[in-house]
């Protein structure tokens, strides 16, 4: 899915954020970890951008 559009891209975000808050509160931490290990796998694939070095996820920043 390529989104074009500026409101796109936030609504897209928006919706992911959703259903991960939702994800986080019905799956135990190792299970949760873990789809936020895919989700950033996808969103680099997708997007080209390397999530991990674009948010510097060594650190405390995200």
């Amino acid at each position: 899915m390529l989104l074009s559009d500026v409101d796109d891209v936030l609504t897209a975000a928006e919706s992911l954020g959703g259903a991960l808050a939702e994800a986080k509160s019905e799956r135990d931490r190792d299970d949760f970890e873990a789809l936020l290990d895919d989700c950033t796998e996808t969103i680099t694939e997708v997007t080209g951008v390397d999530y991990g070095d674009a948010c510097d996820a060594g650190s405390d920043c995200c």
